[in-house]
């Protein structure tokens, strides 16, 4: 697209930043999306607690999802949660990207009350956006391009945003290239709204057709991965080749061979931003491994996350780790 920022502006823009560290976050208190944000369920209290020990390790950025039907059902609440989710954060020394929509997980939701987590069962409650029959049907798409316009109006000069990650994992749940008509719409809608903010889509899987177009369109080059360190090495130097600035905005699986004490030495060494997946156990369960069955005995050694509900580490030299290569930038 015409509107792509330069990789002299991408660079100035990321230059200006200090290593970009920090973690995915949903309070402990929420399930998904929805609960995190709804006027009911938003809370301050918990936000403001773990936000303050994520700002403690060091993090300066974390990624945070939110949700067309939010906007469909309360824009005004919206804008004033984001906001206030905004003012809690820039007083740990964080700056937020959010995720406006994600092909993952669970397809069919509605606004109010949500379920509680079933056992065991990791992410039992997170939910699509916009949901696979609407990512499938172009005529259910005006409302979702008030959605992203609407937000980016709101917040599309505060630099208290690090960055807009437009979709996360585009075809996944089976969609494959299927979603790429989405994805182009949301890129255009976004360019149009022209945010000072950087956009972008991180690649996540082995579908030449949708990173093509997401790395050639994406002012940041962003990724996913949950590999060991070789594996991760080996992606980063592939990406390199396309001469922009690069944030892993998803890694982080210990069963997987994806490690804090493995990953976060390359990612400093090679100036990439990196952001896990999680911080503190809660009803999202992802301390369990993906395709976890109900009923699971919590595992010896959690998937994601970093501290329990109490505040205390799941493992100290990890906590240690973070904070030692976070203060040493």
């Amino acid at each position: 697209m015409d509107d792509r920022w330069s990789q002299e502006r991408a660079w100035e823009w990321y230059n200006g930043h200090r290593w970009l560290v920090g973690c995915n976050f949903t309070p402990s208190t929420a399930i998904n999306q929805l609960e995190m944000w709804q006027a009911d369920t938003f809370d301050n209290a918990t936000i403001e607690r773990e936000l303050g020990w994520a700002g403690d390790l060091g993090f300066n950025t974390i990624r945070v999802y939110l949700h067309n039907l939010l906007w469909e059902n309360d824009p005004t609440g919206v804008i004033e949660r984001i906001n206030r989710f905004l003012e809690i954060a820039s007083g740990k020394g964080i700056n937020p990207m959010f995720v406006f929509f994600d092909d993952c997980w669970n397809s069919t939701f509605k606004p109010g009350r949500q379920p509680v987590p079933r056992p065991g069962v990791h992410n039992s409650g997170w939910v699509q956006s916009p949901g696979s029959s609407k990512v499938l049907d172009p005529s259910t798409w005006g409302p979702l391009e008030d959605y992203v316009k609407g937000i980016l109006n709101a917040f599309g000069d505060d630099d208290r945003i690090l960055l807009w990650d437009l979709y996360n994992e585009p075809g996944n749940n089976d969609l494959g290239k299927k979603s790429m008509g989405l994805l182009k719409e949301i890129f255009r809608w976004a360019r149009d709204a022209d945010p000072s903010q950087p956009i972008s889509v991180g690649i996540w899987f082995d579908n030449d057709e949708l990173n093509d177009f997401q790395i050639s369109n994406s002012d940041i080059i962003t990724f996913h991965d949950y590999h060991d360190a070789t594996h991760l090495k080996e992606q980063i130097y592939r990406l390199k080749e396309h001469g922009r600035p690069m944030i892993c905005t998803e890694y982080m699986a210990r069963p997987n061979g994806s490690f804090f004490k493995t990953s976060l030495p390359v990612f400093k060494c090679e100036n990439v931003g990196c952001i896990n997946w999680g911080l503190v156990d809660g009803k999202t369960q992802t301390k369990y491994h993906w395709g976890s069955k109900e009923g699971s005995t919590e595992p010896e050694l959690w998937f994601h996350e970093i501290f329990h509900g109490d505040g205390t580490p799941y493992l100290q030299d990890e906590v240690d780790l973070i904070r030692k290569l976070t203060s040493s930038d």
